[in-house]
């Protein structure tokens, strides 16, 4: 096992951190700009969060995957298999959970696909899919082609998409939400009852053909962590790190002019900016934790997340569901009809909304309340030597 670094697990738990605060609000129609995803084309800081988690992914690749590889091919694709499998099937069964739901005061089972309604059903893809399908493929493109050819692999990928995009699209706007391939591709796969309707239409962010570039956001993690744990922590590191990630930063840009910064189609020039996003971030961690022993609650605090990442990051999405079944009248509303409350809007209504007219601050409120009862978990979990691998 190679080195590991505070920095990184520092980096990781502050990206699932982040991703924990932006997925639970106490209102959906009361955030903070910075906390909202670009409508479409563009990219705000909370569009960075999952590009990061891939990104940290490929860094904790760099670490584990020489044990993997000297086991043997057979054994490497055996536990790369099977770790994606198993993170693919968390997410399918994040989605279905809690396997009913109410409607009209009575619990009803969520179908795989609707009785009621043929184009509603349970979603095939998500978050965890996503990150075991870049998991899965980035695994295998560093291990059979090594470094260099992974390298040039990755930039066949993000090229290839974008002709994808350009040629396959629609002649109008390619890149618009109609106008994706990927769109066809994902109904005829996946089949309109299973996709993401958050959109108002069907249209998955997820989605089958949007993964091709988020793969090479794993690879370029994994790169920079071999190159971390390679050269060691000394300021030649440090600053080859940084300067890529302005470099990358400012190729994404440029890119974005032609094949626009979209994270709902995952565009390559939106991996290519995130990643150098992510590279400048890392490169400013290292440098004041490793090189300036700038140390504290506050790595403290974050590391605490980086040390069981998938395991809270699932548990952030089960508990809402699970504390969602427990309802209780509360009235009558104008049309007859009876109001039922749950235990976390009742939280928000009662105890964070009033805090401020302000409603964003009672949403933000309610939103920083949620990180901190995870990161009491995982502060107990690292207190007792606990860390669940998935």
């Amino acid at each position: 096992m190679k080195q590991r670094f505070y920095s990184l697990d520092v980096f990781r738990g502050a990206t699932v951190a982040f991703m924990i605060l932006v997925n639970n609000p106490g209102s959906w129609e009361h955030i903070y700009s910075p906390l909202e995803h670009a409508p479409w084309n563009g990219c705000t800081p909370t569009d960075m969060v999952f590009p990061f988690f891939l990104f940290a992914v490929g860094n904790a690749m760099a670490f584990a995957f020489a044990n993997l590889q000297s086991s043997g091919d057979a054994a490497f694709l055996k536990k790369i298999f099977k770790r994606s499998a198993l993170i693919f099937l968390i997410g399918l069964f994040l989605n279905w959970f809690p396997f009913v739901k109410w409607n009209e005061g009575h619990l009803v089972f969520k179908y795989w696909v609707s009785h009621e309604n043929p184009e509603n059903g349970i979603r095939i893809l998500g978050v965890l899919q996503r990150i075991a399908l870049c998991y899965l493929f980035a695994s295998i493109i560093i291990h059979y082609l090594k470094i260099r050819a992974a390298i040039w692999f990755s930039m066949i990928l993000l090229f290839g998409y974008w002709s994808l995009c350009f040629f396959l699209g629609s002649s109008t706007d390619p890149y618009s939400m109609q106008g994706y391939f990927g769109l066809g591709v994902d109904k005829a796969v996946l089949g309109i009852p299973h996709m993401y309707k958050g959109e108002g239409v069907p249209f998955d962010p997820e989605g089958i053909t949007s993964t091709i570039a988020a793969i090479v956001q794993v690879i370029y993690g994994y790169l920079v962590g071999s190159y971390i744990s390679k050269k060691g922590m000394n300021y030649e590191m440090l600053a080859h790190l940084f300067f890529a990630g302005c470099i990358l930063l400012f190729a994404g840009y440029c890119w974005d002019m032609s094949f626009p910064l979209n994270k709902k189609i995952w565009t390559s020039s939106f991996t290519i900016f995130t990643s150098g996003m992510a590279t400048m971030f890392l490169s400013v961690l290292i440098y004041l934790i490793e090189f300036k022993n700038f140390r504290g609650a506050w790595s403290k605090f974050f590391n605490s997340f980086g040390k069981n990442p998938l395991f809270v990051f699932i548990l952030s999405g089960l508990t809402p569901r699970l504390l969602g079944l427990v309802k209780w009248q509360t009235g009558i509303d104008e049309k007859g009809a009876i109001k039922y409350d749950s235990p976390l809007p009742w939280f928000y209504e009662h105890v964070c909304m009033p805090v401020s007219s302000n409603l964003k601050i009672g949403s933000l409120l309610y939103a920083l309340i949620t990180v901190a009862f995870f990161w009491l978990i995982c502060f107990w979990l690292d207190k007792k030597k606990i860390y669940v691998k998935v």
